[in-house]
């Protein structure tokens, strides 16, 4: 008498490569953010993040550094009464503006980015 257990062990493997549809996904939330701020990508992360794990950890990081980039603007404008926070808003944009353009590139690449110096609010 034997008792075989048919038990099959379905993973994805951690390290695949996400389809050109997810790659321009997550290249478009890394670049709508320079223009509409943590918008685009909140949209793509609540439509999107039960589809692709991929684009569901890009929109995260985009979400999590573009709230970050505000909140740096509340700053620089509560700074702006002492003349200095015109000076930190300029580079913020810069900034925000050079970091996600080349968060664009990774991803366009299929790889995945991390924004330096980022609150990691949403997880």
């Amino acid at each position: 008498m034997s008792t075989e257990t048919n038990t099959e062990v379905i993973t994805e493997p951690n390290n695949a490569t996400p389809s050109n549809d997810d790659k321009n996904i997550a290249t478009i939330t890394h670049l709508g953010g320079t223009v509409f701020s943590f918008v685009p990508a909140l949209i793509v992360w609540i439509l999107k993040k039960d589809d692709s794990e991929y684009i569901s950890e890009q929109a995260k990081e985009a979400l999590n550094f573009q709230i970050t980039v505000l909140l740096a603007y509340f700053i620089s404008w509560v700074l702006a009464w002492i003349l200095i926070g015109f000076v930190f808003m300029l580079i913020i944009w810069v900034f925000n503006i050079v970091l996600s353009i080349i968060a664009a590139i990774s991803t366009s690449k299929g790889e995945t980015y991390r924004y330096p110096f980022t609150l990691r609010l949403i997880n």
